[in-house]
């Protein structure tokens, strides 16, 4: 859909739920996107793996309706309806036809407060959720991130693995489902989107419908700020594979700062532009250590790292350390050239229109936005945002960020000559 997203109207309910709302009748479609705050950091401590369990138990039957019969209702109006779970929210997605509205609408609306947790569901998801954990266990890149957050946040609620472990997940009770669930899913904690075929009024009844009745917010636990942990250090997961997997990350901005879209410029001539990037250029092109390699701005409520991944053979992860390295600190010190910074001040606008091509990302990138606070209007002003980057907001950010570059590092293989 071609619908502007700088359109954005905030919309309130006659039961007071407030939403952003896009409306545009290119398709006769509507996509929704919600976020709950609240998410796998909120897990038992004993029991990672929760909150996520949870997002996959929302559509597996609600109301009257058993999985099979709720899943027989979605697929017969082609209705696509999903939950996820992360470390600081659990969320999902809409989308349906404008002449089914009312019935996804109602789906919706039983997945989010009327979940059956049937026993039978329940065991089926943790079948499924342990045989992918064990198969995660000879996975390189998933082992070495599993361990990058344990180190990079030992002791805090971000160590510990979204997903659980089978451990953990294997001592899931129904219990602990209904408590997550009414813990998480209120109304007071909720930022939606909607973006479609559909008006302000017929809007604002069907979300009276889903959310109004959602119970009020009970207080969470406080997630505490926290910063990366173990700079400077390397770790090993030893596995027998033929090429180490990296995962390497230091200090970040998190996107609620002002000095984020500066950082966020750096980082896309760092690593963050693909064939581009600084990294990419010397780690890959130049002496041809890793097929790809690359890196990304992390910003969690309660804490924000810059992180980035590589893989290259067990004899040249030495060589490979030093060049990221090397690079980074090269960057921080003197700096993107002119040419360099208007190049990627140049890529970064031109293609931002490129993430709202569909009313589904539309929703997903408003509900985001919505859930950092950074304004309806952000999407107007991000643009702008990032032509106003300058060589001293770089060098800004780069002090921030890249500092003194020490990185902590997990590999993921049996490096030698490390």
């Amino acid at each position: 859909m071609s619908a502007s997203p700088t359109k954005v109207m905030a919309l309130t309910s006659p039961g007071g739920v407030e939403a952003w709302h896009v409306e545009s009748d290119v398709v006769p479609l509507i996509a929704v996107a919600f976020t709950f705050d609240g998410g796998s950091a909120h897990d038992p401590v004993d029991k990672p793996g929760v909150a996520q369990m949870l997002s996959r138990l929302l559509d597996e039957g609600a109301g009257e309706y058993d999985s099979d019969a709720f899943q027989e209702r979605l697929a017969a109006r082609a209705i696509e309806l999903s939950f996820n779970a992360g470390n600081d929210a659990i969320g999902g997605s809409l989308k349906t036809l404008v002449k089914h509205a009312d019935e996804a609408f109602e789906l919706l609306r039983l997945a989010l407060a009327e979940p059956r947790f049937d026993q039978e569901s329940i065991e089926r998801v943790r079948a499924q959720t342990i045989a992918g954990l064990r198969y995660q266990q000879n996975d390189p890149g998933v082992m070495a991130t599993r361990r990058f957050f344990e180190e990079g946040f030992a002791g805090h609620a971000y160590s510990r693995p979204t997903g659980g472990t089978i451990e953990s997940v294997s001592a899931i009770t129904r219990d602990d489902l209904v408590i997550m669930h009414r813990a998480l899913i209120a109304r007071g904690r909720v930022k939606i989107a909607i973006v479609g075929a559909i008006d302000a009024t017929r809007l604002s009844h069907l979300l009276d419908k889903v959310f109004s009745t959602l119970p009020q917010p009970q207080p969470l636990t406080v997630i505490e700020p926290t910063v990366l942990q173990n700079r400077g250090s390397r770790f090993i997961v030893d596995l027998d594979v033929p090429q180490s997997v990296i995962r390497f990350g230091t200090t970040g901005i998190p996107w609620r700062d002002p000095d984020f879209i500066p950082a966020y410029v750096l980082n896309h001539i760092l690593g963050g532009g693909a064939f581009t990037s600084r990294l990419f250029q010397e780690v890959r092109e130049k002496r041809g250590l890793a097929y790809s390699v690359g890196s990304s701005l992390v910003s969690y409520r309660a804490a924000a790292m810059t992180w980035g991944y590589t893989a290259t053979k067990n004899e040249r992860v030495g060589e490979c350390l030093d060049v990221i390295t090397d690079e980074m600190m090269r960057l921080k010190d003197e700096g993107p050239s002119d040419d360099e910074l208007q190049k990627a001040k140049d890529y970064l606008v031109g293609s931002y229109a490129l993430g709202f091509d569909t009313s589904t990302k539309i929703a997903h990138t408003l509900v985001q936005i919505a859930y950092e606070g950074l304004g309806i209007d952000y999407i107007a002003r991000r643009n702008n945002l990032v032509t106003a980057v300058t060589q001293d907001s770089i060098r800004q950010a780069a002090e921030r960020t890249i500092g003194d570059g020490k990185l902590l590092t997990v590999i993921a293989g049996r490096p030698t000559g490390l």
